[in-house]
């Protein structure tokens, strides 16, 4: 992946969680023939409307992931340019951030953005590092040098490449590493140009190369063809320089299917709605976000990290949460028949195995691909990955616990702060047939090195059986690992 450089040792730093990032260049935007690239962009005349689509009750849940690193247009990293991607402004006094790179952005730009993949905004966090946006479909990432877009649906991401190149010029930067994936679609009839099939998606990167040559990338699959796969693309033109202090990149995805019916009835909207005097509908979604985050367990997932949910009608919910540098985001869709949840994140851990299991334990999901994309550096400082464990070791078990929502229960209507739910919330069905654990085999498992240093892994896991059954299976000598 495209090296992450640690702050520059003559940058000024005044403490572990601030650091100042070199001058940016303040350079004018270069001169765009636009009806030279014609044949690029003529596909996307009228792409900023954002259609309105008939609700079916199916729902492409699975996203499409753009992740676009940017370096300074005064070309390399020299001594004096060494950046990172969630560097800091080096304001060292209280009060608002001072913004780089592409943070300088304004939200008119942003939404340029996010009009070309068929999305809105709907609600933004900050800190010092990074903007988090919750989108109409899925979320959208701003660091000062990266910048990572999520789109579920039938979104056009990819039609956003063209605007990236031409507003990082505006702020004085040009792409220096791309990685687009996706898994298979679910209904793939269902979308529209560039995405009907993964050979389009790479015909429309490549028509790109003459406004950005580092688009000259390679397409990979990684999975079984007869099941769930995964599609990657990544154009990396970037070296790293052997004597250079280089932060580490990772993302892990957890795309999960089949949630549990018990988990997917809580993010049913009407579930929530009550007659409260004076509730806007604007506070009566921020209640209803808030409380979905706490029924799920979402909030447990993220401890410590600022978060923002979204509840959407009649049922759906996304999330976005920063700590730090890192985000996480959760997506789900629990439609009948095509329930679907996500969780990602860029948290640098020792250990993925606790982290999966509790986000699994949340969903309960029938059957979830584990995708991983990481540099080498960020490989050798994870010690524990079900996706480079042995067979056993890749065994996930979680405890199962149906529940349900107590439509006599409570919430403060405030609309800030942290919210605390009341006790008898939820009903517990602690029968037979809902308590236990639930065993998931790593079925099947693929990974890939390419463009130098990117890693990238993928893995299935399916809902065997509860871990009484497997060891009653196993006593009776079938092995189920």
């Amino acid at each position: 992946m495209a090296p992450i450089p640690a702050p520059d040792s003559d940058c000024h730093s005044s403490g572990d969680d601030e650091q100042r990032v070199p001058r940016e260049v303040l350079s004018p935007n270069p001169a765009v023939d636009w009806n030279r690239h014609s044949a690029v962009l003529s596909d996307d005349d009228e792409s900023g409307n954002v259609l309105d689509r008939d609700y079916t009750g199916m729902f492409e849940g699975p996203e499409k992931t753009l992740e676009v690193v940017f370096r300074r247009l005064d070309g390399g990293v020299s001594h004096h340019q060494v950046i990172s991607t969630g560097d800091l402004s080096g304001s060292t006094t209280p009060g608002p951030i001072k913004r780089v790179g592409l943070r300088r952005l304004p939200r008119a730009d942003l939404d340029r953005i996010c009009a070309r993949a068929r999305c809105t905004i709907l609600s933004v966090i900050s800190n010092r590092y990074l903007d988090a946006y919750v989108l109409s479909e899925s979320s959208l990432f701003v660091y000062p040098y990266m910048l990572t877009l999520k789109t579920c649906g039938t979104t056009t991401l990819l039609r956003v490449i063209a605007v990236l190149i031409d507003l990082g010029r505006k702020v004085g930067l040009e792409i220096d590493w791309v990685g687009y994936s996706r898994k298979n679609f679910n209904f793939p009839g269902d979308q529209a140009f560039p995405h009907q099939s993964f050979h389009q998606e790479l015909e429309y990167l490549y028509s790109h190369r003459s406004l950005c040559e580092r688009l000259d990338g390679n397409g990979y699959t990684l999975g079984p063809l007869t099941g769930d796969h995964w599609f990657v693309f990544v154009a990396d033109q970037t070296m790293r320089s052997s004597g250079l202090e280089v932060d580490t990149d990772r993302v892990l995805n957890i795309m999960m299917f089949d949630i549990d019916e018990s988990v997917a009835k809580l993010f049913n909207y009407d579930q929530y709605e009550r007659n409260i005097e004076g509730e806007t509908k604007e506070e009566e979604t921020e209640r209803i976000s808030r409380e979905q985050t706490v029924v799920s367990g979402i909030n447990s997932l993220c401890p410590g990290a600022l978060i923002d949910p979204r509840a959407f009608e009649p049922c759906g919910y996304s999330m976005n949460a920063i700590l730090f540098r890192s985000y996480s985001t959760i997506h789900i869709t629990p439609e009948s028949g095509s329930s679907y949840a996500s969780f990602e994140t860029n948290q640098k851990v020792g250990s993925y195995k606790s982290l999966i299991s509790n986000v699994i334990r949340t969903f309960r999901p029938k059957r979830f691909v584990l995708t991983l994309m990481a540099d080498e550096g960020a490989m050798k400082e994870v010690k524990e990955n079900p996706l480079t464990d042995s067979s056993y070791d890749a065994r996930i078990n979680v405890p199962h616990q149906a529940m349900s929502i107590n439509p006599s229960a409570s919430f403060s209507t405030q609309s800030a702060g942290p919210v605390t739910p009341p006790a008898n919330l939820l009903k517990k069905k602690m029968n037979a047939a809902s308590t236990g654990s639930l065993f998931y085999k790593r079925s099947t498992t693929a990974s890939i090195k390419v463009e130098e240093d990117c890693c990238c892994l993928m893995g299935n896991w399916v809902l065997e059986k509860s871990a009484k059954q497997a060891r009653a299976h196993k006593t009776r000598g079938m092995s189920v690992s």
